[in-house]
């Protein structure tokens, strides 16, 4: 293999070169860490002593994001990511990305390209893995003859790539040409989708396509190509209207089944359905270094307090059953980390793990699902949803209304939990010892209601109903007990066990 092009050697030193560099991170995923040293070789070969390189492996969350924690150990100026990425855009470092050049075969995409297009009248909007995206170009030029029809329309439409590297926010001011696709980090769009005069623009996954206004995307169909991975997920689930073929690059062939990710929509539906009758709500940080990360923990925290529940923030990496289930009292679990990684299965899981915008499906008073949906929270922060009740703002003046619960087969009253009723709002040790001693007199109450039936509205009510407290700090006893000498011997026969006579064999 040849390394230097696979890797793109060229275009990284130009990019180090360019924005003198000294201290640049490699971050590898899994399965390209076995060519790591190699291009870390000629790369310390090309630029000299006075850039120095490492090699960063095993990262804290997902290998499709920026480490960039693991990046600010060494000092690291600049992250050169490689292999499959999500694109989110970074908080402090800039990164530059090589995706890498996955094979495809040509002609054999153009043939399903060119049956596909025979069996429908919409045009064909292609989207790829961005590891197929050096091809493009050969598969357009292959399809020129057929993807203009006699009145000069044209009936396939290919995205591109938004940007090969990325800025931080403070750092967008300097704008660098690196190769000839002419990509720089301003043409990267943070949301979904902007509509403009004359035309939207999408940006998804790391690739931007735009669309007359007066269009939608339920009038294209979409070929995606590229595995079965969690980008194509995210396309599935985020135009769920629109027919979506794959070409599998592997076996090189039209894959046009894609029902087991549609039916992932019931899945998350329940599941949306399931967190409304949550009282307590674990929030789970599934990045450090996504930008807007502490936006849209801060706004989810201000949707639960509004819906009167009680939330938790929890940072523990990447999260596992093992691990939430030290945390039994959150009956649901929202995790915040980057569109492709945001669908986790939760059904090994003691509690329902669900998105940033199933929560505010789920928290938000009157908001019905219309089928919309997106897993990147970036479109959430900037969101013009219905206000929700904080300590600092106002109270809704509306009246509690009872909702239908459909996984307790009836209605149900959520009260706003208001400073008054809810202690633990307050920072104080004042407030907490109050809170506490509040908690402790559940004690003489039914303990399955609050274990099993949700009745309880803070960890503190849940643990003081638990029949384990752990160890008791309030020992009757403080002195400890004299020693006491153990049994001497072997565990087969102690010298202080009297031996037993045998018995008469049998006759």
């Amino acid at each position: 293999m040849d390394l230097e092009n696979s890797y793109e050697v060229s275009r990284t030193v130009d990019f180090i070169r360019i924005r003198n560099y000294t201290k640049v991170v490699l971050q590898f995923p899994d399965e390209l860490l076995k060519d790591s040293a190699s291009v870390c070789k000629v790369l310390r070969r090309e630029l000299g002593k006075s850039v120095r390189v490492y090699v960063m492996a095993d990262t804290a969350y997902n290998s499709c994001c920026v480490d960039e924690i693991g990046a600010s150990h060494v000092g690291a100026e600049c992250v050169v990511h490689y292999g499959h990425a999500c694109m989110s855009p970074t908080s402090n470092l800039p990164a530059l990305f090589v995706f890498g050049k996955a094979l495809l075969d040509v002609s054999a995409c153009a043939e399903g390209l060119r049956a596909f297009l025979s069996t429908t009248e919409k045009t064909i909007l292609v989207l790829y893995g961005l590891e197929y995206a050096h091809a493009i170009q050969d598969l357009q030029e292959a399809l020129t003859e057929v993807t203009v029809s006699p009145n000069g329309n044209s009936n396939v439409q290919y995205a591109e790539v938004a940007c090969l590297f990325i800025d931080p926010p403070e750092n967008n001011n300097s704008k660098h040409e690196i190769s000839d696709h002419g990509d720089d980090s301003k043409g990267l769009q943070y949301h979904f989708c902007k509509r403009e005069d004359f035309s939207c623009k999408y940006h998804l996954g790391g690739l931007n396509w735009s669309i007359p206004a007066d269009r939608k995307m339920e009038d294209y169909d979409i070929c995606w190509i590229g595995n079965d991975n969690s980008a194509f997920a995210n396309i599935v689930l985020t135009f769920n209207n629109s027919e979506i073929v794959r070409y599998d690059a592997d076996e090189n062939k039209m894959v046009k089944d894609v029902s087991h990710l549609k039916r992932v929509l019931k899945r998350r539906y329940f599941l949306v359905e399931k967190a409304k009758d949550a009282n307590i709500v674990g929030i789970l940080v599934g990045t450090l270094g996504v930008a807007g990360y502490l936006h849209i923990i801060q706004q989810l925290k201000e949707l639960i307090e509004g819906a009167g529940k009680k939330s938790y923030t929890l940072v523990m990496g990447r999260p596992g059953s093992h691990k939430l289930a030290n945390f039994p009292e959150c009956e649901v679990f929202v995790y915040v980390s980057c569109a492709q990684t945001a669908l986790l299965d939760s059904k090994d899981f003691l509690a329902p793990v669900i998105t940033p915008f199933e929560a505010m499906l789920a928290f938000t008073k009157g908001r019905q699902w219309t089928g919309e949906y997106l897993l990147d929270f970036q479109d959430l922060i900037s969101s013009t949803q219905p206000a929700v009740v904080t300590k600092q703002g106002n109270e809704l003046e509306e009246e509690e209304e009872a909702r239908f619960s459909f996984i307790k087969g009836g209605y149900v009253e959520d009260t706003a939990t208001s400073q008054a009723e809810n202690e633990e709002v307050d920072d104080s040790t004042s407030a907490l010892v109050k809170a506490t001693e509040k908690a402790m007199t559940l004690k003489s109450q039914d303990t399955d209601a609050v274990l099993y039936k949700g009745s309880a509205k803070s960890g503190s009510e849940y643990f003081s109903a638990r029949s384990y407290q752990g160890l008791n700090p309030d020992y009757e006893n403080p002195l400890p007990q004299s020693y006491v000498i153990g049994r001497k011997g072997r565990a087969s026969g102690y010298k202080d066990e009297i031996e037993k006579p045998e018995s008469d064999p049998a006759v």
